[in-house]
């Protein structure tokens, strides 16, 4: 999995630009992101001509400088006379120049530790998935929730409320569960609930949700049910427990790193962040962009399309149980991620998760 060679069908962005920078803008431009990554200060030309793999004056670092500026990969910050990347910069980095190795082994330990224990719900698995990401990476994790649609049947049961209003309490076959608050039409015994809990546990155990409602809506045609009060209670009740939610929902742990980050230092852009992680909708909107792709997806800056997240990139990975793509997890920080070092971070979670869950979903 090692090299640039191998990572490169995972990345979304422009492909083939390679082609219109030398290499030597192309290694000048490539020295310039490291190290804007790593102290989060503009990049002189004397910095650069100190690296062994260039051999040119520092006018000649000068010149290529300004070449890269005009074409957008690089920009001047009106403090320095340095040079800090573009997302233009950034974009083609992670294309073309970017190298990613394997993960090491003592991150691959540290990340599985997590996951030592027995037993764990799904709910508790997603959590600590989110913890890990945050945990190893130093910036903030992200964990989609998957939402009722790609789950499988395992239980139901019915708790009375009021006359009319109960309490539906559905688990899936990983372990999720869901409370759902619905009004029935007509006063319920505890006998007729227990009745349709047995006749729905007993049928539908086993189905993806999507199989379940399509289950419903055939049997509800057939003429059995028309004259079975049972059956007609059963499939109410449960058409409305297996309704979809629509907004989703995402786990996000580790959002004080980006009070460690410069970038974010400034009041109002760490306010919006904070607002941006606080409504969830913008975060689940991208999760959901990556939930079909294959590989790591990386999105930066303003390829995310929302204001809110200006400067800030987000690295994903879609992960699955036995019955195919569950939701995406990431890593969301600044920029000036140390991308080489995140996506297999992203990667390595992604796939581990997906074995947890495949292994717990029979």
């Amino acid at each position: 999995m090692a090299g640039r060679r191998d990572w490169l069908e995972l990345f979304s962005g422009e492909q083939g630009v390679a082609m219109i920078l030398s290499e030597r803008c192309q290694k000048i431009l490539e020295i310039i992101i490291e190290e804007y990554i790593s102290t989060a200060q503009p990049v002189g030309s004397r910095s650069i001509t100190m690296h062994r793999s260039i051999n040119l004056s520092p006018a000649s670092v000068r010149s290529v400088m300004a070449e890269l500026e005009d074409l957008g990969y690089l920009a001047s910050p009106h403090t320095s006379a340095g040079r800090i990347p573009t997302e233009k910069g950034y974009r083609f980095y992670v294309d073309t120049l970017l190298r990613v190795s394997d993960l090491d082994s003592d991150s691959k330990d540290r990340i599985e530790l997590h996951y030592r224990k027995r037993g764990l719900q799904m709910a508790d698995v997603l959590r600590e998935a989110s913890r890990v990401l945050s945990t190893v990476s130093h910036y903030t994790g992200l964990v989609m929730v998957p939402r009722l649609r790609s789950t499988v049947f395992r239980h139901i049961e019915f708790v009375k409320l009021s006359s009319r209003q109960l309490l539906a309490v559905f688990v899936t076959q990983s372990g999720l569960v869901q409370n759902r608050l619905i009004t029935s039409d007509e006063d319920l015994t505890a006998s007729d609930l227990e009745q349709i809990t047995n006749y729905l546990n007993r049928t539908m155990v086993g189905m993806s949700i999507q199989e379940a409602q399509v289950q419903i809506v055939i049997e509800m045609a057939q003429e059995k049910a028309l004259y079975d009060i049972l059956l007609q209670r059963a499939f109410k009740l449960s058409s409305a427990v297996l309704v979809d939610e629509s907004h989703g929902d995402i786990i996000i742990e580790g959002t004080s790193h980006f009070l460690e980050q410069p970038e974010f230092a400034d009041l109002q852009k760490m306010k919006s962040i904070v607002q941006t992680f606080e409504q969830k909708s913008i975060l689940i909107e991208l999760l959901d962009r990556s939930l079909h792709m294959q590989g790591v997806q990386v999105m930066i800056g303003s390829e995310t399309e929302y204001t809110e997240l200006a400067g800030c990139s987000l690295i994903t990975a879609a992960y699955s149980g036995k019955r195919g793509t569950l939701g995406t997890l990431g890593v969301i920080g600044p920029n000036r991620m140390p991308y080489s070092t995140i996506i297999p971070i992203v990667d390595y979670t992604a796939s581990l998760l997906s074995r947890l869950l495949e292994s717990d979903n029979d």
